[in-house]
């Protein structure tokens, strides 16, 4: 029995990334709460699990005193000393209690303590794992996708999280058995309320995908200094190199545009602008304006800016439905005002 729960407990190491010290904890507490329901609430338990020696014993303890007040806790020294002649007042008298004695009651409620112990471990053990991986990229497998509300069960290899549809790239869809990428937002350390929150729609998606498709990124020559997204249909994102020698949109973009083109392809299309970040405000706010070219950019008071342009790049600067005009003014930071000449 002893050797069964020692391979037990080393299984949901290994397979929920419980671990085992973790478990032998939640064993004692159930151990010493299905004695006290047995023998009543005030009964002194000892239990001592040995993992080396695969063992475990449960004692039943009780002080030896000279006058008995509560029996469950106390034993006289008279009825102490028949059992052994060593016991003194003060000392603690044991007697190991064998699991065929405990009743079905009390050990359905050890039962109970050790399978919450379980689920509260595979939570543990998945939020130390999500944590690790806050704000960073994680590839899910899609496992469901429900009809009526749009949100999709994934397996993130950790364990299984939704993604829900206020979080998803708009009028994207998905097939069961589809690897996806998710930007991990949150996580939840409450008891309550989903474990992980996922997203497509984030910024941060984007960011990390640069990341991690641009080698010169990766090295640190070149940096995402900002980015501005509207999910399902536009992106801009600013970029810098460290290094004279080393074009920061050139690198992005790649040979033939096959860098650009993987990110875009994962994006279910989404257009992608990179714009060049410039310590100079006006060279920046100008980019950021791109695909529209600028004739000049005039700071009327901080973070205020009115931008000129010639009246057949207008429509351009501003972008459909103000478009953008508002992703560049996010990029930057910046309130612009855009003139025709």
């Amino acid at each position: 029995m002893n050797k069964e729960f020692f391979v037990a407990i080393d299984l949901l190491e290994k397979e929920k990334g419980i671990p085992k010290e973790y478990m032998i904890e939640k064993v004692e507490a159930a151990l010493v709460s299905a004695c006290k329901k047995e023998y009543g609430a005030n009964t002194l338990v000892r239990v001592n699990i040995d993992p080396v020696k695969e063992d475990v014993k449960v004692y039943i303890q009780k002080e030896v005193v000279e006058e008995v007040t509560n029996p469950q806790c106390e034993i006289s020294l008279e009825d102490a000393k028949a059992i052994s002649r060593r016991y003194t007042l003060g000392k603690m008298v044991e007697t190991e209690v064998k699991p065929k004695n405990v009743r079905r009651l009390s050990a359905g409620a050890a039962k109970s303590v050790i399978i919450q112990g379980i689920r509260e471990g595979e939570r543990k053990a998945m939020q130390e794992a999500y944590e690790n991986k806050r704000e960073e990229i994680i590839t899910a497998t899609v496992s469901k996708v429900f009809s009526d509300n749009g949100n999709v069960l994934l397996d993130t290899g950790n364990g299984h999280a939704t993604l829900l549809k206020s979080e998803q790239i708009p009028d994207e869809t998905f097939v069961v058995g589809e690897k996806i990428k998710v930007f991990v937002m949150e996580v939840n350390k409450e008891a309550r309320g989903p474990l992980v929150t996922l997203s497509r729609s984030h910024s941060g998606l984007v960011r990390r995908m640069f990341e991690l498709e641009i080698p010169e990124i990766q090295d640190g020559i070149v940096m995402v200094k900002g980015v501005s997204r509207e999910a399902g249909s536009r992106t801009k994102i600013a970029v810098w190199s460290r290094d004279d020698d080393v074009d920061a949109v050139g690198a992005c973009i790649g040979n033939h545009g096959m860098r650009i083109q993987e990110i875009v392809k994962e994006l279910r299309g989404e257009k992608i602008d990179i714009v060049r970040y410039s310590e100079d405000p006006a060279e920046y706010v100008a980019a950021a304006l791109a695909p529209a070219a600028v004739n000049s950019v005039e700071f009327i008071e901080d973070r205020v800016c009115r931008v000129l342009v010639s009246n057949d790049q207008l429509s351009l600067a501003i972008g459909k439905e103000g478009q953008n005009v508002r992703l560049a003014a996010r990029l930057t930071g910046m309130k612009i005002d855009i003139k025709a000449e």
